[in-house]
């Protein structure tokens, strides 16, 4: 997977409701290796009507250095590595022996205790991320916002502000209960058919996640799950901004979840040979850039995103993410990543809430190039590029912060296809 970011700036927050500020625009800089002929495209008109432009509202995570947000954005300002040796179970035998491996981790509040004994990690730290950004929101389970009352047929919000009818959840997973399946297989070959969990099916198939959250908050718009690889969670986030672009939603919680660091899990990368086997010094084996790379770091947790009615994925300001995952191709312009609460702006103003980013626009296509090698032309990327700041009303010049996963190949083609913006 590639993931390519475009401008980031830090919280934009409007405490009442009133317009989203204009950022001004950067200069154009000159850029070096550029083809002469490359003209400054005029952005198309950017979306205006307050229905159909989406806001970032809330954000949660589960991460390897906990689940607070600005805790962990601290830690990645301090360069403080997550990865360590993985204790979770016996690696010695295995040729990568280290994980961004979470540890401490604890549901309490959000997950009763019956519940949390059942549930594969993949979807404790999807309930907990996503309950989590709904607080960020101002939406936590129990708040005013969140009261209903029930008139048949249908559900209606107390004092305007939430209607769960048009609240919907899209978090994705690209490998879903991979312990709970892992468990269950290994029941069924040591001791028969009766000792697999009937839990077995409902909790490892990937669009659980979202079905659960959903009961436990009573969200009864759009819940699904989108499966893309390293691509699932801007798959997610991409298909959540159109629910509400088009009107069929004025809320959306997404993002992705993830809990691969089992046996099974190690042992699949391990076979595909994509891991890094640096074991004598796991904090600095990612390095993707680097001329003498061996390999990915795998890594676990959630993050969710609220989003209200703004626009679809450019945020402002300008950040421009590629997600490139050899099959599919995404592109978003966006501001900050992790689950996340997605309105329409003019739900989020009726309700004062507070406003993180804005989503401008994005684009998906696909290489129809190999199972894992993505194309060394580019040409997937390129495309992805220019119709996500199509989409966004964004020029390339507008772009200040981009940023990228490396793959081995086609590496300097995608270079070429940055440097062209």
């Amino acid at each position: 997977m590639q993931t390519l970011l475009l401008p980031s700036v830090d919280g934009l927050r409007l405490s009442s409701p009133g317009p989203i500020p204009t950022l001004p625009r950067r200069s154009q800089r000159p850029l070096t290796n550029v083809r002469a002929s490359a003209a400054v495209a005029v952005p198309p008109r950017r979306e205006t009507d307050p229905r159909k432009r989406v806001v970032i509202t809330g954000m949660g995570l589960v991460s390897v250095f906990g689940n607070d947000v600005d805790a962990y954005y601290d830690k990645l300002l301090q360069g403080e590595s997550g990865i360590g040796l993985i204790d979770r179970f016996d690696a010695s035998k295995f040729p990568t022996r280290f994980a961004g491996q979470i540890r401490g981790f604890s549901s309490e509040g959000y997950i009763d205790g019956k519940n949390d004994r059942r549930l594969d990690g993949c979807l404790r730290y999807c309930l907990v991320s996503g309950k989590k950004a709904l607080e960020s929101a101002g939406l936590g389970v129990g708040s005013q916002a969140l009261n209903k009352v029930r008139c048949a047929p249908i559900w209606i919000s107390l004092n305007h502000q939430i209607d769960k009818v048009r609240a919907g959840v899209l978090v994705g997973t690209g490998m879903g209960g991979l312990t709970i399946f892992s468990d269950g297989v290994q029941a069924l070959i040591e001791k028969g058919h009766r000792k697999i969990t009937p839990f077995f099916i409902p909790y490892a198939i990937t669009n659980m996640g979202s079905a659960l959250l959903a009961m436990d908050i009573g969200f009864m718009g759009p819940n699904y799950s989108i499966s893309t690889a390293c691509a699932t969670s801007n798959y997610c986030f991409y298909a959540a901004a159109n629910h509400i672009r088009r009107g069929e939603a004025d809320i959306m919680i997404a993002g992705g979840t993830e809990a691969a660091i089992i046996p099974i899990g190690v042992g699949g990368f391990v076979a595909c040979r994509a891991l890094s086997q640096r074991n004598d010094d796991p904090k600095t084996a990612s390095r993707p850039w680097d001329k003498d790379r061996d390999g990915f770091v795998m890594g676990e947790g959630a993050g969710v995103l609220v989003c209200t009615n703004v626009s679809l994925f450019f945020f402002s300001p300008h950040l421009l993410l590629c997600s490139v995952d050899t099959v599919t191709n995404f592109l978003l312009i966006v501001q900050h990543l992790s689950v996340k609460v997605m309105e329409s702006l003019e739900h989020a103003m009726k309700r004062d809430a507070p406003i993180i980013a804005e989503y401008l626009g994005g684009a998906v296509n696909c290489d129809a190039y190999h199972m894992t090698d993505p194309r060394a032309d580019g040409v997937g990327v390129s495309s992805c590029v220019q119709k996500s700041l199509e989409d966004a009303g964004v020029a390339p010049e507008e772009v200040i912060h981009i940023a990228g996963a490396e793959v081995d190949v086609g590496r300097e083609h995608h270079l070429d296809v940055l440097l062209l913006l």
